[in-house]
C-alpha cells in the first residue's frame, strides 16, 4: 500500500544522508516505533496489573496444578463427537 507524508526538509536531509532508499528507512522507522511502544503497553500492564489477574499470580503455580499430569484439562467423555462438512460445517457425528 502507498502512503502520502509530508516530512520537513532538514529531517528528509538527514535521514537521505544515511539511507538511500527513503521507503524502507520509514517502514524500519515505524515498526521500531511500534515494537518500542507495544513494549511500553506491556510494560505498563506488569507495572499495574488488573485486580483479577493480581490475585491469579499471586495464587502459584502449585494451586494451578501440575501441568505435566493433563489429568485435569481434557474429559473425552464429556464432549460430543462433531466433523467438519465442507458444505455444512461442523456437525455432530452419525456413528
Amino acid at each position: 500500500m502507498r502512503i502520502s507524508i509530508d516530512l520537513p526538509d532538514d529531517l528528509l536531509q538527514q535521514m537521505d544522508r544515511l539511507e538511500r532508499d527513503r521507503a524502507r528507512f520509514l517502514l524500519l522507522a515505524v515498526r521500531n516505533e511500534l515494537r518500542r511502544r507495544l513494549a511500553l503497553e506491556l510494560q505498563k500492564s506488569v507495572d499495574h496489573p488488573h485486580p483479577e489477574s493480581r490475585e491469579l499470580a499471586g495464587l502459584g503455580l502449585a494451586d494451578w496444578g501440575d501441568p505435566d499430569s493433563g489429568d485435569d484439562l481434557l474429559d473425552p467423555e464429556a464432549g460430543i463427537p462433531v466433523e467438519w462438512l465442507p458444505d455444512l460445517g461442523w456437525r455432530r457425528r452419525t456413528a
